[in-house]
């Protein structure tokens, strides 16, 4: 099929005769009914095509066009499920172009999540791609001699994958990962094909991405429990009665990726995945009036959740940093730009230390790579040009930021300079692990994983791979009363800088902090942690000893460690150690 009217009308055409002898014989009401779908067809792949170069930035720019495509689609799906007899007879439709018509829809509700963040929207694209794999909408595909018809089936399940992940659906992404395996067996030993290492490629990522926590929660029967990772209703410890903290709502989040060796499936990182999910509340189901799968018309979107929007980049050059979004941030709005990625170290002093000279973290580059550091081979005197650095960030400083960088070389980012006096916040991971703790690095990072998931990163620490339902769910309330005392402890510091508060009124970063500052005092009662460079740090610097190193904040984390029977863990007596 083509998205070229002219031979589309010649095809109509030429499956009109092909299945009911002359043209002329065929009523006109029927031959109407196939040249109508082969124009909603037709326009159908144009609007999808033109997707790709619409502008990341601009709600205006590209919401609108979204809406005419969907608007197409929803006519297609409808209109091929009322005249499916006539066009099985008169067009010869098959059952892997129905398959076709609904994966495009299952990518199109993707693709508007990705640029709305709305969760609901995954539920949407679920539907579809659920849809086809019920209905074996692609079943025949594999009885016909054509490779790039199996290569459509192949990556409808790799993007069904994706949203499985995403939903947090992981029974399902096993079926679908041996069903793709499969699929990819077949495939390679019924066509000479040379893309056969990729998809085998592909199939390893997945395992590694679904292996990734290292931590399991079992049921008594010792099936894994799932449990989300996104904000849920009281899951944020809430603000006290006349508080006084600002107004600043989250709006955009650019999330970066570049870490050496660390599992990745579909450009993104385990990392990057993990943030993309601390950053978004727990999908509503968005049940429509239609039979499922139907259609989420415009007008039906649902209600705004101030989720915020995320530009997710794997590996961009600083020329692919949506640098537009900036100028477009609304007023009273916060821009987080969340790092993971290798660093780059100075080679050298300068007499003058500016925010070039401190390095920062590597966002694009096939240099070599030694120990997860980028090693320098150029005129000393030249920086790394696809190192992000501190004075790069410079100009967003404009309007109110928060920066979480988790890296080697994180600490270039404490050297900066608020130019502008707006609310500026960095949290900082700690540049060195200790040494049992790195072999787990590709399974992603542990200052990330602290700020995604906190329980499942504090029994890692504490070397537990495994708990039951019941005991998770007793940390979890506890961590909840952890998170409330801990709030109340930032709200009410008299010597904390003000970043910190004018932040705390977004429910998102609220948590961030909060659970930054159990991170911290983790790591610094922890035994094995006992380097400097052992502990994540923040710019400006918190009060430690109303935050961090807070005797109730301590005694909240030794708790924990008692209900977990590994209290000898952990120093309990870590103040005079300071």
């Amino acid at each position: 099929m083509t998205a070229s009217g002219g031979f589309r009308s010649e095809l109509c055409a030429g499956a009109i005769m092909s299945a009911g002898g002359a043209e002329e014989d065929i009523p006109l009401g029927e031959r109407k009914t196939v040249t109508d779908f082969c124009y909603l067809l037709d326009k159908s792949k144009q609007l999808f095509n033109g997707l790709r170069d619409l502008p990341q930035y601009g709600h205006k720019q590209w919401q609108s066009y979204f809406g005419r495509t969907f608007d197409v689609y929803t006519k297609l799906w409808k209109f091929q499920q009322q005249h499916r007899q006539v066009l099985d007879n008169r067009y010869g439709l098959k059952r892997w172009q129905i398959g076709e018509i609904a994966s495009k829809i299952g990518q199109l509700y993707y693709h508007y999540y990705l640029r709305t963040s709305e969760t609901s929207y995954l539920n949407e694209a679920f539907s579809f791609y659920s849809a086809i794999r019920q209905r074996s909408y692609y079943s025949q595909v594999n009885k016909e001699d054509r490779p790039e018809l199996v290569v459509k089936k192949l990556r409808y399940y790799a993007r069904y994958i994706v949203v499985c992940l995403l939903l947090n659906k992981m029974d399902l992404v096993k079926d679908l990962v041996k069903d793709l395996s499969d699929e990819i067996e077949d495939y390679t030993h019924r066509f000479n094909t040379e893309d056969q290492l990729e998809w085998n490629l592909v199939l390893q990522e997945v395992a590694a991405f679904i292996e990734a926590d290292p931590v399991m929660v079992l049921n008594d029967d010792n099936t894994v429990v799932v449990t989300s990772k996104r904000l849920v209703e009281g899951g944020v410890p809430q603000l006290e009665q006349g508080m006084i903290v600002g107004q600043l709502t989250l709006a955009d989040a650019l999330i970066i990726g570049n870490c050496s060796n660390q599992v990745k499936f579909s450009e993104l990182t385990i990392d990057m995945f993990r943030m993309l999910q601390a950053l978004e509340r727990e999908p509503v189901n968005l049940a429509t009036q239609m039979n499922k799968p139907g259609m989420l018309e415009p007008s039906e979107k649902p209600a705004k959740r101030e989720n915020p929007h995320k530009y997710l980049l794997y590996k961009p050059t600083f020329t692919n940093l949506p640098l537009r979004t900036f100028k477009e941030l609304p007023a009273n709005s916060v821009l987080l730009m969340y790092l993971s990625a290798t660093g780059v170290f100075p080679t050298g002093r300068s007499d003058y230390e500016g925010p070039y000279d401190f390095g920062g973290v590597l966002t694009n580059s096939n240099r070599d790579i030694l120990n997860g550091e980028t090693v320098h081979k150029r005129n000393q005197a030249h920086k790394e040009m696809h190192c992000l650095h501190p004075g790069d960030l410079y100009p967003f400083t404009r309007k109110p930021l928060f920066v979480v960088v988790d890296s080697s070389n994180s600490v270039a980012y404490k050297n900066f300079t608020n130019l502008f006096g707006q609310p500026v916040v960095c949290l900082l991971s700690p540049t060195v692990y200790p040494k049992n703790m790195q072999d787990q690095s590709q399974r992603g990072s542990l200052f990330t994983l602290f700020l995604y998931n906190p329980l499942m990163a504090f029994l890692y620490v504490c070397g537990l791979s495994s708990m039951r339902s019941g005991l998770w769910d007793k940390c979890q309330e506890f961590l909840r009363k952890v998170n409330r005392d801990l709030g109340q402890l930032i709200s009410r510091s008299r010597s904390i800088d003000q970043a910190f508060l004018q932040f705390f009124g977004d429910e998102f970063l609220r948590l961030l902090l909060v659970r930054f500052v159990f991170c911290s005092a983790t790591m610094r009662l922890h035994k094995v942690f006992r380097e400097t460079r052992n502990y994540p740090e923040t710019y400006p610097q918190l009060p430690k000893e109303e935050t961090v190193e807070n005797p109730m904040v301590q005694k909240h984390v030794l708790e924990l460690a008692s209900i977990l029977d590994v209290q000898n863990l952990f120093c309990d007596n870590t103040l005079d150690d300071y």
